[in-house]
């Protein structure tokens, strides 16, 4: 079952990059469970849809969410986290997390993971955004097929 409005995110353990550039284990209440979030996942970094559209969205507003009082912007996949730093330095992201859930931990837990081997991706997230506040989700946006509609930055500037 899917995480749904009024819950709270799961703990669980995600990795960033360190300053080495080493992985380093954070807790999700950590990153994401403090102020206002927003937070969208992609089924993987570099792929046409997330490349081409989805994170350069919230690259480009990433000024119009700050200003609307968004505390951290967030982007996580199931991806280790060196393809994520890759991703976000050729994408210019500086100022998003990128969360590398690499075993899927955080996307199982949340319920919105999905079955990519169809298209040798093997298990990942689905497409969405969330409004989070300290924590707890106040608005989700789950795409519930091919393309970028409702989880598009656009549609989250509107909603905050």
């Amino acid at each position: 079952m899917a995480i749904a409005v009024g819950d709270t995110i799961p703990n669980v353990t995600v990795h960033i990059l360190d300053e080495n550039g080493l992985p380093k284990p954070v807790q999700t209440h950590d990153l994401l469970g403090k102020g206002k979030v927003v937070l969208f996942a992609v089924p993987g970094a570099f792929t046409p849809g997330c490349s081409n559209v989805h994170l350069p969205g919230y690259v480009k507003n990433r000024d119009s969410l700050r200003s609307k009082g968004v505390d951290t912007i967030a982007c996580i996949s199931v991806n280790d986290p060196w393809v994520l730093d890759s991703w976000s330095k050729a994408y210019g992201a500086e100022g998003i997390v990128m969360l590398g859930d690499g075993s899927g931990v955080f996307t199982k837990a949340v319920g919105l993971d999905m079955d990519g081997s169809g298209f040798g991706l093997g298990v990942r997230s689905r497409r969405y955004s969330a409004i989070l506040e300290d924590g707890v989700v106040k608005e989700l946006n789950v795409e519930e097929g091919p393309g970028i509609t409702v989880s598009a930055c656009e549609i989250v500037l509107d909603h905050l």
